[in-house]
């Protein structure tokens, strides 16, 4: 009763908010540690009024990830101030010359710095006065320090795939005392923007790709067999032969929906199949994952129900397969890492915390996708899917943050498998960015160790290109400012005159949706928040003076392109232009037809695509346009 009554107050609170009665707090937080530019105390010149007598210089025996390397450096330096450094091998260095050394060179041991003490994909920026080393634990390593030098001291960008900024100067300067080592806070990080490429991916220190290993950067984290593998290992084609192979259901009989996992049988295949597509790999894979398929209909049979019982948890029999699999194929393939998914069913870890993963085992945790975005992980225990009363009004136990945390206490390696968006209304605003740094400091700090993003590519989702940028910098740097960075991307992406109000956007929506809702990757079109009229209005107003702002082609179409998120919202509330009554209400709906169509977008939800115009009943709010 008092969990119900205190539910009770805040559903009165909200509808308060919602109503314009209360105003809403609209401090927003983005979070990060404020932004500062490299500090020069003692300048040293590499190229100075267009001139410059610096060398590139890397070992004599340097691979094409440090070519790569030098390539980029010559490029972006020439594009910033005209100059192009040669590019010599270090036996070819001329007495007394000046240098940027890339990679495992003479130069950069002679500093003296333990290499081997970095991480993976970490590298030490350095001056010695004169010269700039930069080297990394590896070679993909020693390229990303070329990127964040040209990023951070240089003032380069790559907001997507396709926009970039180079500033122009007639200098490149350093500091004489720089001594720097850069490490990512995740050693796994995956983030695709639509329109990716390996370039883009490397720019942005990504190092997963999944399937393709990309050398020319450096390789990438690439899997043999990914994602809901097990109708690959075990295929449903056996169920006639062996229907013991597959779950039974909590109605007696089998189903192909999932395997049994403690049927001996079943794992022999699955080491076999695995050694056949892992000796057949060749794209430089180094992981291989069991996945089940997207559904609950877990086996209930005697021996897994026994392993619910022994271990608290439906993931246990899953956990003890991925083992037994590295156990059993971890002498072959020594640099081989075991994934498993927790989802669905399997997504919370054992009670019995003598269960563990072995040292190359990890698993992948998708719980995110049941948490609220809109609050903070570690307050909010709402999940996605409980519609009660008490969990949406009330306050519940932040149960997926503690879920990740034993995790991590189980298993040396954690990855989350994230994905931000609204899945069933992709078009509408999704309110996690005042959360985005809060949330991956949290799975930093107890010990996540990855961060696979997957809705970066094919969703035309409202505001991704920022979100794919913004969660790029964290994942490589939890405490990146991201009030910073988002202000430099909406400044190129929309032009400055814009970005001023789009920016007060997002302000006034990220308050008011904390205010008086909760945002999950699946649910209904009211996760947008709810607005008193004077809210709507001052809104309409900004995106207006968006719209007319000056800019490019390009960010005048970005703009419009950001306002069908809030025009999808207003249209299936049916507020403002679209308020049921206005006579007009049709026509308004199919000009927003013609805009997703104006700008190439092709589905209001990840699911459907949107139907021919004639096809269309414009009575109709746009979630029905299925």
């Amino acid at each position: 009763m008092a969990a119900f009554f205190k539910a009770f107050i805040s559903f009165v609170q909200v509808f308060l908010l919602s109503a314009g009665f209360l105003p809403v707090d609209m401090t927003v937080n983005y979070g990060g540690e404020e932004y500062s530019a490299p500090e020069i105390n003692s300048p040293v010149y590499i190229v100075e009024d267009g001139e410059s007598d610096y060398y590139i210089v890397t070992p004599d025996d340097k691979d094409i990830c440090i070519d790569t390397a030098v390539e980029e450096l010559q490029n972006y330096i020439e594009k910033i101030c005209k100059v192009k450094l040669p590019q010599i091998n270090e036996s070819q260095l001329p007495a007394d010359a000046k240098a940027v050394f890339l990679g495992d060179t003479a130069a950069s041991r002679v500093s003296g710095f333990d290499y081997s003490s970095v991480a993976e994909d970490g590298f030490l920026l350095y001056c010695n006065g004169e010269d700039l080393i930069i080297r990394g634990e590896d070679s993909r390593g020693t390229l990303f320090g070329v990127y964040t030098f040209l990023e951070e001291y240089l003032g380069v960008r790559w907001f997507t795939p396709t926009l970039e900024r180079v500033p122009e100067s007639d200098d490149i300067v350093i500091d004489a005392a720089l001594n720097r080592v850069v490490e990512p806070s995740f050693a796994v990080r995956r983030n695709d923007p639509m329109g990716t490429n390996e370039a883009h991916r490397a720019r942005t220190r990504m190092n997963v790709s999944f399937h393709k290993n990309a050398e020319k950067y450096g390789g990438t984290l690439t899997y043999s067999l990914w994602d809901a593998t097990l109708i690959t290992l075990v295929p449903k084609s056996l169920f006639s032969e062996h229907p013991e192979y597959f779950a039974l259901g909590e109605d007696g009989n089998r189903t192909t929906d999932h395997v049994c996992m403690t049927n001996p049988d079943v794992f022999r295949l699955v080491v076999e199949n695995c050694r056949k597509i892992m000796t057949e790999a060749t794209n430089g894979a180094k992981f291989i994952h069991i996945g089940q398929d997207d559904n609950i209909n877990y086996c209930r049979c005697e021996n897994c129900e026994a392993l619910y019982e022994k271990y608290g948890a439906v993931c246990a029999p899953t956990l003890i397969f991925t083992n037994k699999l590295a156990d059993e194929l971890g002498p072959e393939f020594p640099d081989y890492t075991f994934t498993f998914y927790a989802y669905n069913e399997t997504d919370r870890p054992p009670t019995d915390l003598s269960l563990k993963c072995r040292p190359n085992v990890a698993p992948v945790l998708c719980g995110l996708h049941k948490a609220c975005r809109s609050h903070s992980l570690s307050e909010c225990g709402a999940q996605d899917g409980d519609d009660s009363f008490n969990n949406l009004y009330g306050d519940p136990e932040p149960t997926i943050a503690e879920d990740f945390r034993v995790w991590t206490e189980i298993s040396e390696r954690t990855y989350i498998y994230d994905y931000t968006i609204n899945f069933l209304f992709s078009q509408q605003f999704f309110s996690n960015f005042e959360y985005m740094q809060e949330t991956m400091k949290y799975m930093h700090d107890i010990g996540i160790t990855g961060y696979i993003y997957n809705c970066g590519d094919g969703h035309s989702a409202a505001f991704n290109e920022l979100r794919n940028y913004l969660l790029a910098k964290l994942q490589w740097d939890v405490n990146a400012d991201v009030e910073y960075h988002m202000i430099d991307f909406m400044n190129e992406y929309y032009g400055e005159d814009a970005a001023q109000y789009i920016k007060e956007i997002l302000d006034i929506q990220t308050a008011q949706i904390r205010a008086t809702a909760h945002a999950f990757d699946f649910d209904w079109h009211y996760q947008s928040g709810f607005y008193p009229i004077h809210t709507m209005i001052k809104l309409d107003c900004l995106w207006e003076k968006a719209l007319e702002a000056d800019g490019n082609e390009d960010q005048k179409a970005n703009v419009e392109i950001a306002n069908l998120s809030w025009e999808f919202f207003k249209a299936n509330q049916m507020q403002g232009e679209y308020f049921f009554l206005n006579p007009m209400r049709m026509q308004e709906q199919e000009w927003l037809y013609d805009m997703y169509k104006k700008h190439g977008i092709d589905r209001v939800s990840s699911f459907s695509y949107l139907p021919e115009k004639e096809n269309i009943n414009f009575i109709q709010r746009p979630i029905m346009w299925e």
